[in-house]
């Protein structure tokens, strides 16, 4: 896959404000193993996707979310929920995302996703909601 630098160098930029050194050490990980498929995350996901102007990066972080607990991708949700608080939204908001989510997933998945979430906000010394 040949690079398309402008959105390249826009999705660093992006991924960069939004999660700083861990999303570029996620990055630098994924380009070493294969990179095309760095170039392409970066490229599309964030340089694309995220750098629409239509909506800000909470509200976009916020469907992010609700699509990774739909999904079951429990494995990304560390990820974006740092990206999430980074951007703006609030431990309560978090919790609330998830809980609405078990009525419309089950609690099944609601369940796992909130162990991510606690997992996070131990990472990070969030104690109250």
């Amino acid at each position: 896959m040949s690079r398309d630098s402008e959105h390249y160098n826009k999705g660093m930029e992006v991924l960069n404000e939004m999660v700083g050194a861990p999303g570029l050490l996620a990055i630098e990980s994924l380009h070493k193993f294969y990179p095309d498929f760095a170039d392409m995350l970066v490229s599309f996901g964030f340089g694309e996707l995220y750098a629409r102007e239509a909506l800000d990066y909470k509200q976009r972080e916020t469907i992010t979310l609700t699509a990774l607990i739909t999904q079951g991708a429990f494995e990304q949700m560390g990820f974006h929920l740092n990206a999430a608080l980074n951007v703006g939204m609030s431990p309560k908001e978090i919790v609330e995302l998830v809980i609405h989510c078990a009525g419309y997933v089950g609690f099944p998945k609601a369940c796992s996703a909130m162990v991510q979430v606690m997992n996070v906000f131990e990472q990070r010394g969030i104690k109250e909601i």
